[in-house]
């Protein structure tokens, strides 16, 4: 349906962000297989790396504008505890092709639901960092059964709202004409100050995501306290003290407050991209919890 999925704006576009794509690709750990798995909503991109195949398996789920290669520093140091599949979400800049309008929580929970039965997994512990948190705890809450944990790393819309000055600040990654200079400074200040270069591969692929892709979807809404309430499966909340796109203390203690099965932690050093400031802490925290929830 014309105009009402997400898709690249252009032939040019697709081709230079499917370049850049390729090229981040090579650099993750090799791949055991990739399927593009069918369901309502569209063809979800899903790879399956190697890990010990005893061992439930862990999903990863990207933040926004980002794909599977945003993983590339926490792939290696999860395999040595677990199976590892990625996920493009759906309705974002990836490989994966959204076909039907996502216009709600519900059709966001449906299309992981058929995703994760197409991939044949009875079980699996998800972990998803900033909309991909929010994408494992609104699954988790609306179609429960598959998921066994969920780790969440500096989820948005999930225990606090979004920050005032993100919300304005984030068009400058999106819309058009917006300087490169710019963009890269407004990269930085989320990723807690790192120095954003286009010419590294990761930040090329994200880059590319918010300028040679529009995302047409509904925006997430705030996990309730019903919903927080309601989750009886295990979850580590890792927050980042220095995130910018939410109030960390606030998040921290609802989260606190309201999960009955949780383990909240405000990791006070970290930004929002506390995925690859601390990959092989998160690896290691992450493999206690998930061999205790195996247990």
């Amino acid at each position: 349906m014309p105009g009402r999925v997400g898709d690249f704006k252009s032939d040019q576009a697709r081709a230079h962000f499917h370049d850049l794509y390729r090229a981040a690709m090579a650099e993750l750990p090799t791949v055991s297989e990739s399927q593009d798995v069918s369901t309502t909503f569209g063809d979800v991109r899903a790879y399956r790396f190697g890990g010990p195949a005893e061992r439930t398996p862990v999903m990863l789920l990207p933040g926004r504008n980002a794909s599977t290669p945003m993983w590339r520093g926490n792939i290696a140091h999860l395999l040595q505890h677990r199976p590892v599949f990625g996920v493009d979400l759906l309705g974002e800049a990836g490989l994966s092709v959204q076909e039907k309008p996502i216009v709600g929580p519900d059709d966001e929970a449906q299309w992981l639901d058929e995703t994760v039965a197409g991939l044949g997994l009875d079980r699996v512990h998800l972990m998803g960092v900033s909309i991909g948190g929010w994408t494992a705890i609104n699954y988790a809450v609306r179609r429960p059964g598959r998921a066994a944990s969920l780790v969440l790393l500096d989820p948005v819309f999930t225990f606090a709202p979004i920050a005032l000055k993100a919300v304005l600040t984030s068009p400058a990654l999106f819309l058009p004409g917006v300087p490169t200079g710019l963009r890269r400074r407004v990269l930085s200040w989320i990723s807690g100050g790192a120095d954003i270069d286009d010419a590294a591969t990761e930040a090329a692929l994200i880059s590319a995501g918010s300028t040679d892709y529009t995302l047409r979807k509904a925006m997430p809404t705030m996990i309730t306290d019903e919903q927080l309430r309601s989750l009886d499966i295990p979850v580590l909340a890792l927050i980042g003290g220095r995130s910018v796109m939410h109030d960390a203390e606030r998040a921290a203690e609802r989260a606190r407050s309201l999960l009955v099965r949780g383990q909240v932690e405000l990791w006070r050093d970290a930004s929002h991209a506390i995925n690859g400031e601390y990959a092989a802490e998160i690896a290691e925290r992450a493999a206690d919890f998930w061999t205790r929830v195996d247990e």
